[in-house]
């Protein structure tokens, strides 16, 4: 009976499996046992109770309020916050000029096409470090200082310091009112989307409902606004809204190291479509840019988004090189939480986390575009 139990290839196969996963599951017991004899060994404490004390350590920019009396939990939410706003703004900026930059690889004309193949070259070539390493040192040393600011346009002042430009300054409930406005409009979408599945043409209903659920959220919020205006006083300008040297130094480096990998990948899908599509959209009549649009990137777009999902995965990961110039971006944070508690294990194991929930989440929408996109054969 074993030797026949043996011969099936199902329990040999299930027999295998267990085997590895039981090997897996020692081998990370075995570690973890280690470690905590190790840590204990050591006298090192282990545990998240750190989270709740105050911080006691400034950051210098942020998306949400923070103050250095805050917990080292809530330091951690405003470098998520940080790296999320970095992450979304350099992806969305590399695509548009990927775009750019892949048509103009493209273009007939021989100067255009050269400027973009040298512009490629370069940047690729180039380590991202050493880009961002050089736009700071850019910034900070050939820019004028605040009393001697460049003033390109009215109310916008470049400086060593920064760009300065007008702002808006918010009263009432801000967070209340974004929350409500994001739910209103999700809820707008979702029922603009369900009148299209019947056949009903009402694009307005939805529209103008939300506009006056926003009008009215802003009366129950209290919500109000009022332009904040940059001027130099002292030695440095106040009031506006400030982009820092190494937020702008952060951008520019990671927008333009990105956007030429994204500009190949467009280029690329763009050569697989074959020569007979562009000469059936001229067969049609239609120009060179309505065939690229309707014709050609529809079927391009099945070419270019797996290998687009992988760059904005290493767009998200290369945020991380922000520490280089200074900007307080989760791994920052991180570096200095440890610095403050010695808490080594717990925050790497948080920053893991971290970059493994917004790796998956970019995984899973770049997944559901390309299913959108796929060509299906039954």
């Amino acid at each position: 009976m074993l030797a026949a139990l043996w011969d099936s290839p199902r329990l040999r196969a299930w027999a295998g499996q267990a085997l590895l996963l039981f090997l897996f599951v020692g081998t990370l017991v075995w570690l973890a046992a280690n470690t905590v004899e190790n840590l204990a060994v050591r006298s090192i404490r282990v545990g998240f109770d750190f989270l709740a004390r105050p911080a006691n350590f400034p950051i210098s920019e942020s998306v949400v309020p923070y103050s250095p009396m805050d917990s080292f939990a809530w330091a951690y939410v405003v470098g998520i916050g940080n790296t999320l706003m970095i992450s979304a703004m350099a992806i969305l900026s590399a695509t548009l000029l990927g775009l750019l930059v892949g048509l103009a690889r493209r273009a007939r004309h021989p100067m255009l096409s050269g400027v973009a193949g040298v512009f490629v070259t370069a940047v690729r070539n180039t380590p991202l470090i050493v880009q961002l390493l050089f736009w700071y040192a850019l910034v900070t040393t050939a820019l004028p200082a605040p009393r001697n600011a460049l003033h390109p346009l009215p109310y916008i002042y470049l400086s060593q310091r920064g760009l300065y430009l007008p702002g808006i300054d918010w009263s009432g409930n801000g967070w209340g009112f974004a929350a409500g406005t994001a739910g209103i409009l999700v809820a707008a979408a979702m029922l603009a989307r369900r009148l299209r599945r019947q056949g009903r043409t009402a694009p307005a209903l939805p529209a103008v409902g939300a506009a006056a659920a926003v009008l009215a959220l802003a009366w129950i919020t209290g919500i109000g606004a009022a332009a904040s205006l940059p001027e130099l006083r002292g030695f440095n300008f106040s009031g506006g809204m400030r982009l820092s040297p190494e937020f702008a130094a952060l951008m520019v480096g990671l927008v333009l190291y990105t956007s030429v990998f994204i500009g190949e990948i467009i280029r690329g899908g763009i050569d697989a479509v074959g020569r007979g599509q562009w000469e059936a959209g001229r067969a049609l009549g239609l120009s060179e840019r309505q065939t690229l649009m309707r014709i050609v990137m529809p079927q391009a777009l099945r070419v270019i988004i797996p290998p687009l999902t992988t760059q904005y995965l290493s767009t998200v990961k290369n945020s991380t090189l922000a520490l280089a110039v200074g900007f307080p971006e989760l791994g920052l944070v991180i570096g200095t939480v440890i610095n403050q508690t010695g808490q080594a294990l717990e925050s790497i194991a948080i920053l893991l986390a971290v970059y493994l929930t917004i790796g998956a989440a970019v995984s899973l929408l770049m997944n559901w575009c390309n299913a959108r996109t796929a060509l299906v054969t039954r």
